[in-house]
């Protein structure tokens, strides 16, 4: 068992088929061969769409059970005009995820850069009546300038053990690319300082990476660093590695694990799973 988790932002990458899965590999085996290797993953699909509740089920049926689903509340709640205004809506979202278990811990509720200082009232009380074990990433600018605006909003998650997520994408934007992939997470992922924090037992980090994995190392060493020290703390971070496609993020996530084992002897050891190799046809001669 790690210390900590590590993994990527999904599961469902067809692209990762002769890396980290068969060629073969039905997309319905997906979830079963990443769990083999991570122990969680960013529950983004959640953020855009509802899944059934057989879906939930099969997940259920395939998670380990020390596996963790970060599962976004779905936008119309978390980028709605009231927090407030959501409360049901969040919590029939909680009562469908409930096969899960606890391997649905923690929510993440991801904020619109348009969520400012204004709105902390309508958090609070979200935050209040769901009573829930949340993991909360603002993107508002007002939220990353030291000021008085950015320590109330650190008052309220850790007055009520709610996470604050730190997203860190310099990595991504010291990339200077005409690449298609890179331009596109550029346009849309934040450009903030990132903000480290342990409010809770399980601090939470999503590493936006370099294309070139290589590039990444000199963005990767303080946060090796941070949870090198948060695990010796006994905390149990969470750890997330993308890149501007995904393709390359599971080599990403198992370069950090090996670079973090330097730190913390002893690590077990991750790999990319030897992949029987294709049989060629050869035509008669």
């Amino acid at each position: 068992m790690l210390p900590y988790y590590l993994g990527c932002p999904s599961w469902s990458e067809p692209a990762w088929r002769s890396s980290l899965y068969p060629d073969s590999t039905r997309s319905s085996d997906f979830l079963p061969l990443y769990a083999g290797i991570f122990n969680a993953v960013e529950g983004n699909t959640t953020f855009y769409a509802r899944p059934s509740a057989q879906t939930v089920e099969r997940w259920a049926a395939l998670m380990p059970a020390d596996f963790r689903f970060c599962a976004k509340l779905p936008r119309d709640i978390s980028h709605s005009a009231d927090l407030r205004e959501q409360l049901a809506n969040a919590e029939a979202f909680v009562d469908l995820l409930k096969p899960l278990g606890a391997r649905c811990t923690p929510l993440w509720l991801q904020l619109p850069a348009s969520f400012g200082p204004q709105r902390l009232g309508e958090l609070q009380v979200f935050l209040e009546e769901l009573a829930l074990n949340l993991g909360v990433e603002v993107r508002h600018p007002a939220f990353f300038a030291k000021g008085e605006e950015e320590r109330a909003l650190n008052r309220l998650l850790r007055d009520r053990q709610v996470e604050r997520i730190c997203l860190d994408s310099r990595a991504l934007f010291s990339c200077q690319s005409s690449d298609p992939a890179v331009l596109h997470a550029q346009s849309k992922k934040p450009r903030l300082p990132p903000r480290p924090t342990a409010f809770t037992e399980q601090p939470q980090v999503r590493f936006i990476g370099h294309p070139e994995l290589e590039a990444n190392d000199a963005f990767m060493r303080p946060w090796l660093d941070k949870v090198a020290d948060w695990i010796e703390q006994g905390l149990r971070p969470m750890v997330f590695l993308h890149t501007p496609d995904n393709i390359r993020a599971p080599e990403l996530a198992l370069r950090f694990h090996r670079q973090l084992a330097e730190r913390l002897p002893g690590l077990p050891a991750l790999e990319l799973p030897e992949l029987p190799a294709e049989v060629e046809q050869l035509g008669l001669l």
